[in-house]
């Protein structure tokens, strides 16, 4: 086997040699780890080392004679160019069509052909999906082997940051409360045990931190919960005297990490076990005992952690005070530097605004990495920035900035543009357009409970009435203190209706139509919302928007014209709402911005 494997092409040969020897006829690689988390350590980054295509999400399959990756519609232009030469084909995935790889397979293996997998990082619900496509055509599945583990040199150790607990003065209920409320839900399925692998229930339910995935400030961890009892698994020396002792006084033992499936192993037998297959490995249903009977449900916890308290709330406006502060000092820098012609690169916009957020009391880090995108490169949905590739802010056009911050008290995520130089009547009708479908999500009032795919087109029609649409989702939930994407709520067409994505009082949702015209610009405009009470009715219980984000909406590139006075009205609201909440915070420069960038509009 040759360890001087540098390149993709050569990855990918050494795979298929090791396949070989395993008798695996192709080879099933999604971007996920034993959490199903969305932001790996470098450890289980396996698509990214293997193909060269590093977006956050996308399918690799390997046969000896075909690879490709699976990626929806915001990765297309960057896969095309980082798969070149590789000899893995992009596949473009349309939505709704998940299951466009394992049907490739299905058409391409033959009666009898094995599949391989690592069954410690394919959740239970893939592993069903999959059998129900390969399984028909006589196809077996094998998940016991890591063939990465064969081919990967100096693959990269599981990461050591150790574990701090959020502060007490951002939260209002206990871990043992927060344990009560999961054991009821266990109650209601009648299950003595059950387990949890994702990373963010599990910092939800412990209250701890960690520093083990960039951005999101959770830590490597298993956690198993009885009627009484409960462990956390959790690498050695990641956790210090003062938080064991804490933990143990709240009923939670610690385990070593790897400990985890022998654990479960030894569970008694005919125990009942709650259980979320979408969020759990088949590695960890293989170590439950055969006798095990399984509850299988959305896990109580993330409907729990989507839905924050008043309390929870009241913190996130103080977050978004300090981070709306810190982008307006960050705009007024921007724009002065433009207008001295400074040379401004959409690298040192993310340098400049992480700055501006660190000097903010509380932050933590940023929650994503930063898209500042100039013109054509704010056409790719998850364009970043690279020394070796980027553009410089100069000419006439329209600049993407879509940027996060980690606090204590919250998590936020924004998208504004800038215009430079002079624009012309399309940008303005493009902006013009997101704008509207921004506000009509804002505006609208709603069913309590109604499920939150079916939003999505309020957000649309504004679009859709001139022609227009874009490729990805309206919004995503955002956590507390959290990963700045989490469930069980989502604003997109494509998401299944189900049940669990029900719109519950105190979820906050981005709200982020957009336009991308590829080598020209892209346009996106995002707010966070958090779903509140709205005044009764007689036909039951509504929900309104809160929108929580505060930071001008630029109105220089809107075509006043297009706007119907309600939709002027809510905008001119808002941008007294941020005046009056940032301008105590700001001096000089930066106010004098908030005070030019908030006037009402000037209508027609």
């Amino acid at each position: 086997m040759s360890h001087h494997a540098h390149t993709p092409a050569d990855r990918l040969a050494a795979l298929r040699e090791a396949m070989r020897e395993h008798a695996i006829d192709a080879w099933w690689l999604p971007s996920s780890d034993p959490h199903n988390s969305e932001y790996l350590p470098e450890h289980w980054a396996g698509r990214a080392w293997l193909s060269g295509f590093d977006g956050s999400v996308g399918t690799l399959v390997v046969t000896q004679d075909a690879a490709g990756v699976w990626v929806d519609s915001r990765y297309w232009v960057q896969a095309e160019e980082q798969l070149a030469g590789s000899g893995i084909e992009l596949k473009k995935l349309q939505p709704g069509q998940a299951d466009a790889p394992m049907r490739w397979l299905a058409e391409r293996l033959d009666e009898g052909a094995t599949l391989g997998f690592d069954a410690d990082v394919v959740t239970l619900a893939n592993v069903r999906r999959l059998e129900n496509h390969l399984t028909p055509a006589g196809i077996r599945l094998r998940g016991d082997r890591d063939l990465l583990d064969v081919i990967w040199p100096n693959r990269p150790a599981l990461p050591a940051a150790p574990l701090y607990a959020h502060p007490t003065a951002y939260l209002d209920e206990s871990r043992g409360e927060r344990l009560a409320r999961v054991r009821s839900a266990m109650a209601e399925h009648g299950a003595d045990w059950h387990t949890i692998s994702t990373l963010d229930d599990i910092a939800w339910l412990t209250q701890l931190r960690g520093d083990d995935v960039e951005f999101n400030p959770v830590f490597l961890a298993h956690l198993l919960v009885g009627r009484d009892e409960a462990t956390l698994f959790v690498a050695p020396g990641k956790l210090d005297e003062t938080l064991a002792t804490a933990l143990s006084a709240d009923g939670i033992a610690v385990a070593d990490y790897a400990d985890w499936q022998p654990r479960l192993n030894d569970l008694p037998a005919e125990s009942r076990v709650l259980l979320d297959p979408a969020k759990l490995t088949l590695g960890t249903r293989q170590a439950l005992p055969e006798s095990t009977h399984l509850a299988e449900a959305v896990q109580p916890s993330t409907l729990a952690k989507g839905r924050k308290s008043d309390a929870d709330l009241a913190h996130v406006r103080e977050a978004m005070e300090e981070d709306g502060a810190a982008l307006c000092e960050f705009f007024a820098w921007l724009e002065a530097a433009l207008a001295r012609d400074e040379t401004v690169t959409e690298l040192t916009v993310d340098e400049r605004l992480t700055a501006a957020r660190a000097r903010r009391p509380g932050f933590v880090s940023r929650s994503f990495g930063t898209i500042a995108a100039f013109n054509a490169n704010g056409a790719l949905p998850h364009y970043h920035a690279t020394p070796e590739a980027h553009a410089t802010i100069a000419g006439d056009g329209l600049l993407l900035i879509d940027s996060g911050g980690q606090y204590h008290g919250g998590t936020t995520d924004i998208t504004r543009m800038v215009p430079v130089g002079t624009l012309s009547a399309a940008h303005r009708e493009d902006y013009t357009r997101v704008l509207k479908g921004t506000i009509a999500l804002s505006r609208a009032q709603f069913p309590l409970g109604i499920p939150s795919p079916h939003l999505d087109a309020i957000a649309r029609a504004p679009l859709w009435a001139s022609g227009r649409d874009y490729g990805h989702g309206t919004g995503h939930g955002v956590g507390y203190f959290l990963n700045v994407h989490e469930g069980p709520q989502v604003i997109a067409w494509s998401a299944p209706a189900a049940p669990h994505t029900a719109m519950q009082p105190g979820m906050i949702t981005s709200i982020e139509p957009g336009v991308y015209r590829p080598g020209q610009w892209g346009i996106r405009i995002e707010n966070l919302a958090a779903n509140r009470p709205a005044a009764e009715s007689e036909f039951g219980d509504f929900l309104r928007f809160e929108t929580l984000t505060l930071c001008p909406i630029d109105t220089r590139p809107i075509d006043v014209a297009l706007l119907e006075a309600g939709e002027a009205d809510w905008l001119d609201a808002y941008h007294a709402e941020v005046r009056s909440r940032l301008a105590p915070k700001l001096e000089g420069e930066a106010l004098a911005w908030l005070e030019q960038r908030t006037q009402p509009l000037e209508r027609g």
